[in-house]
C-alpha cells in the first residue's frame, strides 16, 4: 500500500503544504518516486508524520522535533520546557481575563490601564494621558496609593480643578496666582495623607530618575504654559508651608 502526498496529509490530519515543509527542513524523509514521478509514501512515513503532528500539537518547536519521537530519545527535558511555556501562557491569559473583567465592570476603554479603570471614565483626556504615562513608569503600588487618595472632591476642590483645566495658555500672572492659591490646600491635604506626593517615583521599576523625568516630560507636553506655571507655583507655595 502506498499513498500520494495528498492522501498522506489527509490520513495524518494535516496539509500537503505542511508535508512539503517537513521534507524541506529534514523532519520527514522524502520517499521514492514511481516511474511517472509521483511520491510513494509508506507506513513508516505516515508514522513519522503522525509523530511530528502530535509533537507540534503539544507545542514542541519544530526545531526540537527532530530529536524527539524516536524510541531511543528521552523527551523529558523538551516536554518540561513546553509545559513551563504553557504554564506561563495560562498565567498570562488568566491575568488578561482578570484585567478585562475590571475594564468591563467599570466600562472603561479597552486601552485603559486596569489599575486606572475605576476612575478612567471620570477623567479628562489630558488626565487620562498623564495617568497612562504614570502607570507605565511608576510602580503599581505607587499608582494604587495615589488612587486611594482620590476621595470624592467637594465643590471647592472640583471648581479649583476645573479652573486649572480650563486655564488658557495666555493667562496673566493674576489668573495664574489665583488658580495656584486655590490648588494649594488640595496639595497640602494630599501631602498630609500620604508620602506619595513627596516622591511618587521613588520605587519606579526603571529607577526614580527615569520615572521622574518621564512624568515631568509628560506634564510639559500635555499642559499649556500657564498651567505649568501654576504647577510650579503650587509646588513653591507647598514647600514654603
Amino acid at each position: 500500500m502506498a499513498w500520494s502526498t495528498r492522501q498522506l496529509a489527509e490520513l495524518a490530519g494535516t496539509t500537503v503544504k505542511a508535508v512539503r515543509y517537513y521534507h524541506q527542513i529534514g523532519l520527514l524523509d522524502v520517499p521514492e518516486r514511481t516511474a511517472n514521478g509521483y511520491k510513494r509514501y509508506e507506513v513508516a512515513h505516515l508514522i513519522r508524520l503522525l509523530q511530528i503532528k502530535r509533537l507540534s500539537d503539544l507545542g514542541v518547536p519544530l526545531s526540537e522535533v527532530a530529536s524527539m519521537g524516536r524510541a531511543d530519545e528521552d523527551p523529558d527535558e523538551a516536554i518540561r520546557a513546553v509545559d513551563a511555556e504553557l504554564e506561563a501562557t495560562i498565567a498570562r491569559l488568566n491575568r488578561v481575563r482578570a484585567e478585562l473583567a475590571v475594564i468591563l465592570r467599570h466600562r472603561a476603554p479597552a486601552y485603559s490601564p486596569p489599575v486606572l479603570a475605576p476612575i478612567f471614565r471620570d477623567l479628562s483626556d489630558r488626565q487620562r494621558s498623564l495617568l497612562t504615562v504614570c502607570s507605565a513608569v511608576l510602580s503599581e503600588e505607587s499608582i494604587e496609593e495615589f488612587l486611594d487618595l482620590l476621595d470624592e472632591p467637594d465643590d471647592a476642590e472640583r471648581e479649583a480643578e476645573q479652573a486649572f483645566e480650563e486655564l488658557p495658555p495666555d493667562a496673566d500672572a493674576a489668573a495664574i496666582e489665583g488658580v495656584a492659591a486655590r490648588l494649594v490646600p488640595i496639595a497640602l491635604a494630599t501631602r498630609e495623607k500620604s508620602p506619595w506626593a513627596r516622591g511618587s517615583a521613588a520605587d519606579a521599576p526603571g529607577g526614580a530618575e527615569q520615572g521622574a523625568q518621564t512624568v515631568t516630560e509628560a506634564l510639559a507636553q500635555l499642559y499649556n504654559p500657564a498651567q505649568l506655571r501654576v504647577l510650579k507655583r503650587v509646588r513653591a507655595l507647598v514647600e514654603q508651608s
